[in-house]
């Protein structure tokens, strides 16, 4: 990686941004373009929708318009009769473009002959934070859709709630089948030649070992390659992403989801000894926790010398020493779910305020009230807002894999 050393403290104006005099236009495009570049990558989840950019002063609410299709018209004509006619039938979604963004302060500390590089070094982590956040803004908004499947145990048999979802409900060629087949029976139209998929690289693991997965760098036509492809299967293109989306157990506390009993209960006890160490604190409202798969609640944890001891609303008789309690949300078992999105064109779009998009701050030393130029600082700010169009041109599907017994949310 090669750096460009900028001395800011030299620059003659006080606010110095990507947008403003001050900086060169050299220094304007390279920082731009670097937090962009690294942003970019994480940008799956908008690759495949439609963009509607709002014009600049044109409000923060965007209106898409739906048209439903026609009913076939199957009444023969009757000679020298015009017939009544058809109207459009139009439809709106709505959404509201809001505004993202964070920085970095830089002390003149940090490092006096070089603070160009503390610059880059925070570009670079700004810009995967920035493409992280965008990309999940439109993920968290495709996964609330309503056409979902749930992969069905390692035997074949259905599995109806995402709770009884384990780590052999793992996606399979036939439940990618399925997801197309529901597209195609909407008439959902294929993006460019496929349907397309974005799949977790801990899913994947479970497709690509199946005799039916074609590596992408087996393509007859290995031209257009989406940015992250890993393979196709069926009608469907895969696009990994490690921001796919995967549903955990819910927290209990101190980013802690899984606990294991430490001492057995061998007799009707709300009281249970865990092996994880957890923090002080009351519990103001009772979290919702499996005990052993079973449904209970958390409502008092105490910490002490020998270990956490944490009271349940609701007393069990029996629990073996490393049985599992774990918050709700994914497996009654503990097991994370991974969503993998199957979409077809224009099940979505997304949009910005057209000169509001991505942009790169970067603040000299002395910028505002900063008297002994003690103070630099870079950011990032961007406009966003994403909306599905069309639930039935997109399916959830939700699974487990090898790795749901330790996968957190993200």
């Amino acid at each position: 990686m090669s750096y460009i050393m900028l001395h800011l403290h030299l620059f003659d104006a006080n606010t110095q941004t990507t947008e403003k005099a001050g900086l060169s236009a050299e220094m304007k495009t390279y920082y731009e373009k670097r937090l962009i570049d690294i942003a970019d990558p994480k940008l799956v989840h908008d690759q495949f929708g439609d963009y509607y950019p709002i014009p600049k002063n044109g409000g923060k609410v965007v209106e898409f318009r739906k048209y439903s299709p026609l009913e076939k018209s199957t009444t023969p004509l009757k000679e020298g009769v015009t017939p009544t006619g058809n109207s459009l039938n139009v439809t709106t979604v709505t959404a509201e473009v809001r505004q993202y963004g964070d920085w970095i302060g830089l002390s003149d500390m940090l490092n006096l002959t070089a603070i160009d590089n503390n610059v880059v070094q925070a570009t670079r982590l700004l810009g995967a934070q920035s493409g992280r956040t965008l990309d999940t803004i439109t993920r968290e908004v495709l996964c609330g859709g309503t056409n979902v499947r749930i992969a069905p145990d390692s035997t074949g048999e259905s599995v109806n709630l995402r709770a009884n979802i384990t780590a052999d409900c793992k996606l399979t060629p036939d439940l990618i089948f399925k997801a197309a087949a529901d597209l195609s029976a909407m008439n959902a139209e294929v993006i460019d030649d496929c349907y397309v998929g974005i799949v977790h690289p801990y899913a994947a693991y479970d497709l690509m070992r199946n005799e039916e997965w074609i590596d992408v760098h087996k393509y007859k036509d290995p031209e257009n390659i989406y940015k992250g492809e890993l393979g196709k299967l069926g009608k469907v293109r895969f696009v990994e992403s490690t921001e796919a989306k995967i549903i955990g157990p819910g927290e209990i506390r101190d980013k802690i989801s899984r606990l294991h009993v430490k001492t057995a209960v061998s007799s009707s006890s709300t009281s249970i000894k865990v092996a994880e160490t957890l923090s002080a604190g009351a519990v103001t409202e009772a979290i919702p926790v499996y005990v052993n798969g079973v449904a209970n609640t958390i409502t008092a944890i105490t910490p002490a010398a020998d270990g956490t001891t944490i009271t349940l609303g609701t007393a069990v008789t029996s629990l073996a020493e490393n049985a599992l309690i774990c918050g709700r949300g994914a497996g009654k078992d503990g097991s994370a779910v991974f969503c993998t999105l199957i979409l077809g064109a224009h099940a979505y779009g997304t949009t910005e305020i057209e000169g509001g998009g991505l942009r790169h701050i970067v603040k000299q030393l002395g910028y505002g009230d900063d008297p002994l130029d003690q103070r630099a600082s870079c950011g990032w700010k961007a406009t966003k807002a994403a909306e599905r169009l069309v639930e039935a041109y997109m399916v959830r599907l939700e699974s487990g894999s090898a790795y749901s017994g330790t996968s957190e949310s993200n």
